[in-house]
């Protein structure tokens, strides 16, 4: 379904949710009220790049735990043929092209009981290069349609994943991590080690090392997005 303008394509998605059927997709030109992590909202401006949410119900609830990194290590691979330079990935939901963002993943699970009864996977790309100073997107000339191409069957693949990270997984988001070695303030101060299978980032500090679950990665230095 394709919206000129809508609140958020999440909110979109969960009211359609209950009989829409695995793979329904939702996209909007603009977003007036879209979400991030931790209740943050901001404006996605109209044609400068694609805001959607995909409705899923994946049949492991294992996988939920992983769920946003594989969206994010898929759609990255995904884009690569797209970006300046091949796309990096910070823990836990965010895509870069050098140290600029590009895009990122916002994941919401509605349950019934311990079931997942549907999962509502929100991703905004930046195609267009927006006027923010950490802010990057793909390379001049890409259409809006480019990257769907590539990105809804990212994540109908990471969808339909099952268990937790594969080895093989953990080496392609190593070599995309953004975060390994660098020094980080929270969640936890540290310098990043990269992540498990289970999908937790691991901080080490003073010869221990801490699997952190939730939060976001502030590093001590800034990153020199130009």
């Amino acid at each position: 379904m394709a919206f000129d303008a809508v609140g958020s394509t999440l909110d979109v998605a969960h009211r359609l949710a209950p009989d829409a059927a695995s793979g329904t997709l939702i996209l909007a030109d603009e977003q007036t009220a879209g979400r991030g992590r931790h209740g943050r909202r901001w404006a996605s401006a109209r044609g400068a790049g694609i805001w959607l949410t995909l409705i899923e119900r994946p049949s492991d609830a294992r996988a939920l735990d992983v769920l946003s990194l594989r969206c994010g290590l898929y759609a990255a691979e995904a884009l690569d043929a797209l970006a300046e330079s091949p796309v990096r990935v910070k823990w836990p939901n965010d895509l870069y092209v050098g140290e600029c963002k590009l895009a990122g993943t916002l994941i919401e699970t509605r349950w019934r009981g311990t079931k997942p009864e549907w999962v509502a996977i929100g991703f905004g790309l930046n195609v267009s290069t927006p006027d923010v100073d950490t802010a990057t997107g793909l390379v001049a000339g890409v259409t809006r349609l480019a990257p769907l191409d590539g990105i809804v069957p990212a994540h109908r693949r990471a969808a339909t994943a099952s268990r937790h990270l594969s080895e093989d997984e953990l080496a392609r988001w190593r070599a995309r991590d953004l975060s390994v070695g660098r020094t980080v303030l929270e969640p936890v101060g540290g310098v990043v080690a990269g992540i498990n299978a289970s999908g937790e980032v691991l901080i080490m500090s003073e010869g221990h090392t801490a699997a952190v679950r939730s939060g976001s990665l502030t590093f001590a230095e800034p990153l020199a997005c130009s």
